[in-house]
């Protein structure tokens, strides 16, 4: 007699930050919409002129755990991100690009820890173990170690990848958080102050589907130039009470 699988239960909040996405955003939607536990799905539209808006209506009228909200001006990635965290009530939050560089199918991976109790933070890591990777810009890459060492430096914590996009949080951690960033700025922020919990962090391998500047890739070199002022900033001068509305309680093991 065989036995009945488990069944994960639906605590997964995913946030979609979009601008100018509509071309890849109804494969990124199908493709979380298979991810074991999904409880909600959280497109924020940050004011896209292509179309991004009525594709997001579409799919939301086929897929009922997702919701549309709209900023009615551009607001950058951690704008669209701390709306979106807003309106989340999973236990475990994910942030999912919706340009196709990060694959749907390894967020169980990425969440696992925390389902286990092991983590409160989870980040995906492109360089841990080389996974499936785009070979592309070898000065982001080299940007990207430098600017993960300088944040490593002042959190004490030895990431290999401060930039990821694939993050994953206990739901209180980021909706505690205050948020106060722009642009590109969540990455280093987030990294900045879970590290001031003194909270379980783990790293996993992702897989990397990257995109040339031709194809819609968005971040420059400004953006790199903002990471090291706040990397400055979040570690030296803002407080844990600073970054918290409450400290939230730690519950790995």
């Amino acid at each position: 007699m065989s036995e009945t699988p488990p069944v994960t239960p639906e605590v997964l909040s995913v946030i979609v930050p979009v601008f100018n996405e509509r071309k890849t955003l109804g494969t990124v939607i199908e493709a979380l919409h298979r991810v074991p536990g999904l409880l909600e799905i959280v497109v924020v539209d940050d004011c896209s002129t292509d179309g991004t808006q009525e594709e997001a209506q579409r799919l939301a009228a086929i897929y009922p755990r997702m919701r549309v909200l709209r900023h009615v001006r551009n607001q950058g990635k951690t704008g669209a991100l701390r709306t979106g965290i807003a309106e989340t009530h999973g236990d475990i939050l994910i942030i999912q690009d919706a340009d196709l560089e990060y694959s749907p199918e390894e967020i169980p991976v990425v969440i696992q820890p925390i389902l286990e109790g092991r983590a409160d933070v989870c980040f995906g890591s492109r360089f841990l173990v080389r996974k499936a990777a785009r070979v592309l810009y070898y000065y982001h890459f080299l940007a990207n170690k430098m600017l993960t060492t300088f944040s490593n430096l002042l959190t004490n914590i030895n990431l290999t990848d401060v930039e990821t996009g694939y993050k994953a949080f206990r739901g209180d951690i980021l909706r505690k958080m205050r948020i106060e960033s722009s642009g590109f700025g969540f990455e280093i922020e987030v990294a900045a102050k879970v590290s001031k919990l003194g909270c379980a962090i783990y790293e996993v391998p992702i897989s990397y589907y990257g995109r040339t500047y031709e194809e819609g890739k968005k971040i420059g070199l400004k953006d790199g130039i903002a990471a090291i002022w706040y990397i400055v900033y979040f570690n030296l001068f803002r407080s844990l009470r600073d970054s918290f509305t409450s400290v939230p309680e730690m519950r790995a093991r």
